[in-house]
């Protein structure tokens, strides 16, 4: 062989390596010197797959791993290095991105936008999810084991201002923001006591005038003391239990002997007598009520922050919840114990704790954001108790004496406080059961009593 030939072999198997490490550039290189050797590059570049050749290239400038033989009419004969992935038969085009290739958590933050936006904590944004019916198995499908670790990511993601807080601020409405819904709360009770004295201390026409103020001052008490603290409902949730709540007091009030005098004949005519002692509990019972409120809130809040899971965090709530509620139990049985002595009446321990359970739990329920099931708990309670009155009376009607037998034996077992009792006890239970299914949700304790 002459030293020409030698020479331009050596040259080859230098641009063969240099095509190997330079990629496209090292081939067009290869591929001009390859057309001035002639018939030594014809055959490096019919060696199939051989490195450096358009075959064995993925892309521009990366190497394809060595994969089967292909069949050679696939190439089309000789491919120039600039003709690379240019058409149809040069080597495979990158794939369109995948559907797979979309992050799930991006699309559900954009589909949730304003809750990730206004979330100040990620407590809060588990809570809003929970809300729109996210469970841990759809936590899982995001590749997180439970919502408060998706919500966790969610939360991480939104850009935030360096200065932004970073722990919840105390608001006007929320348990503890201030110190004053504690005091406020004993407001009724007083007003109550000073429009019992009022009332035992006078008559005749004074004493209506007594009872008239008294009951005013009672209701604005009350109105004041549930308008701030753990116990503030939502706007508009609660028009449409007021009445109700009203005519259930004023039956606590004055029922029990309107039904009494009409079981044993009376009239309408003249004043019945006053239960004024279940009445006075249940408005010093106000004072309790806010401060177990207040415990529920506090106890539910500390208990999300510390759940990893949305059951573990119901099966926490639900014995707080009861609880709470014979706590609250235990103080009105007090209340009705101490008024009854002072006063020296009936204390009234069926009636007047059916009442309380009821009121306390429909507030509860209302204040947390479900305010339906207490309205139509506390009107159909209230409409009961109009009928049982109202069908005593109207038996005395020509052929309608059979529509005083259910109250009329009822009262004639227990006695006309039964009857209140039974009603508001069956209401009271029908919110206790729905009150452990729906108080122990996330969604429910995320926000500030009041602000939910």
């Amino acid at each position: 062989m002459s030293e020409v030939e030698s020479a331009g072999l050596d040259g080859l198997d230098g641009l063969d390596g240099q095509g190997e490490l330079d990629g496209p550039a090292g081939l067009e290189r290869s591929g001009g010197r390859s057309e001035a050797s002639g018939s030594g590059a014809s055959t490096e570049s019919d060696t199939p797959n051989a490195p450096g050749t358009p075959e064995a290239l993925g892309e521009p400038g990366r190497l394809r791993e060595p994969g089967p033989r292909e069949p050679a009419g696939d190439t089309g004969g000789e491919t120039s290095p600039g003709a690379v992935g240019d058409g149809p038969d040069t080597a495979t085009p990158e794939p369109a991105p995948r559907r797979g290739g979309v992050d799930p958590v991006k699309t559900l933050m954009h589909r949730h936008r304003e809750l990730c936006e206004r979330a100040v904590d990620p407590l809060e944004i588990a809570a809003g999810l929970e809300a729109h019916g996210v469970t841990d198995r759809t936590a899982a499908r995001f590749r997180h084991r439970d919502v408060f670790s998706l919500a966790e990511e969610m939360y991480a993601r939104v850009p935030r201002d360096g200065d932004a807080p970073t722990e919840r601020e105390p608001v006007p409405s929320a348990p503890g923001a201030r110190g004053g819904w504690a005091v406020l709360a004993l407001l009724p009770g007083a007003l109550c006591a000073a429009a019992v004295a009022g009332v035992r201390l006078t008559d005749g026409q004074p004493r209506l005038m007594a009872a008239a103020l008294g009951a005013l001052a009672v209701a604005v008490g009350i109105r004041v003391a549930l308008g701030r603290g753990p116990l503030r409902a939502p706007s508009g949730t609660t028009g449409r239990t007021r009445v109700w709540t009203c005519w259930l007091i004023a039956y606590a009030l004055l029922g029990d002997g309107l039904l009494a005098a009409g079981l044993d004949g009376g009239g309408l005519h003249g004043l019945w007598p006053f239960a004024t002692a279940p009445v006075l509990a249940l408005a010093l019972s106000c004072a309790p009520a806010t401060w177990c409120a207040h415990l529920l809130s506090a106890r539910a809040r500390r208990k999300l922050a510390v759940s990893r899971g949305l059951a573990e965090f119901t099966d926490s709530v639900q014995p707080l919840i009861l609880g709470v509620f014979a706590l609250h139990l235990c103080a009105l049985a007090t209340l009705l114990t101490v008024c009854g002595v002072v006063l020296d009446e009936p204390a009234g321990y069926a009636g007047a704790g059916a009442l309380g359970a009821l009121l306390l739990l429909a507030r509860l329920l209302t204040v947390h954001g479900f305010p339906h099931a207490p309205a139509a708990a506390l009107r159909t309670a209230a409409l009961v108790e109009v009928l049982a009155p109202a069908t005593v009376f109207a038996s005395r009607l020509p052929g309608c004496s059979f529509l005083a037998v259910p109250v009329q034996t009822v009262a004639d077992a227990w006695g006309p406080g039964a009857v209140p009792a039974l009603v508001c006890g069956t209401a009271a239970l029908v919110l206790l059961i729905h009150a452990t299914r729906t108080l122990t949700r996330a969604s429910a304790h995320a926000l500030p009593s009041g602000a939910t």
